[in-house]
């Protein structure tokens, strides 16, 4: 099978790499990755500039945009060759609740979606993971049951791992996603010049981290598997709203 392989750390990033080597030897992969960090990028494109793709000597290609602009290039013109799935990470970092509006990685694998293409992001625990290829196996056995099992088109599996050894996870758990306290407040400084600048602070803790979510499944070491949606109407609300716009 052929594998898009994207992400939001960079294209010489090690999860990346990890995940390249691991899939690539079952399957066709190529990578079309960012030529440096994009995280918290989310579903972004870059519309008022052209973008510049430069091939590694290792194959990789890199491009100047966001992740979603890596994955928009490579299936709408950039490869020759289309194809069968999309994968995005391994990311460096929990994309967990709240995160998942954010996320780079996520949005590669929700541009895949978008597109047609079968979809899954993959994230690890922990800033500087030490176990990449624990999600790369994951990343492999989903690939695998997607494959044979195809999911509804408007989904995508958010994946977040443990970073253990793979020997130490203690299952796969269905989640729904948790929810973030409030991020702690930006770091204020100032430049050398005296010119104040600003530091987007860290991401709150579990909020809703109970049972059932993405972040007590992590807890627990088991691996997060989570489906999205790509179409974000809340289709629930559509009759309550009509009701409510009626009063305008």
């Amino acid at each position: 099978m052929r594998i898009l392989l994207s992400n939001d750390d960079g294209c010489t990033a090690p999860g990346l790499l990890c995940l390249r080597d691991v899939i690539g030897a079952h399957h066709a992969v190529t990578v079309v990755a960012p030529d440096r960090n994009r995280s918290g990028a989310s579903n972004s494109l870059t519309i008022s500039n052209p973008l510049r793709v430069q091939r590694h000597a290792d194959g990789v290609l890199c491009v100047d945009g966001t992740p979603a602009d890596c994955v928009h290039l490579a299936l709408n013109g950039l490869l020759d060759e289309l194809p069968e799935m999309v994968v995005s990470g391994i990311n460096a970092g929990d994309n967990l609740g709240d995160d998942t509006l954010y996320s780079g990685t996520v949005a590669a694998a929700m541009e895949g979606r978008w597109l047609g293409y079968p979809a899954i992001a993959i994230s690890m625990t922990a800033g500087s993971p030490q176990h990449y290829p624990t999600a790369a196996r994951v990343a492999l056995a989903l690939v695998e049951r997607l494959r044979a099992n195809p999911l509804p088109k408007d989904t995508i599996l958010n994946v977040n791992v443990p970073d253990v050894p793979f020997e130490a996870l203690t299952g796969y758990e269905v989640t729904r996603l948790g929810q973030r306290h409030p991020a702690e407040a930006v770091a204020q400084m100032k430049d050398p010049r005296g010119r104040p600048l600003y530091w987007i602070n860290a991401a709150g803790a579990g909020a809703d981290a109970g049972p059932g979510t993405d972040f007590h499944a992590i807890a627990h070491n088991r691996v997060s598997i989570t489906p999205l949606l790509v179409d974000l109407t809340r289709h629930s609300a559509i009759e309550t709203l009509r009701g409510w716009v009626a009063e305008l």
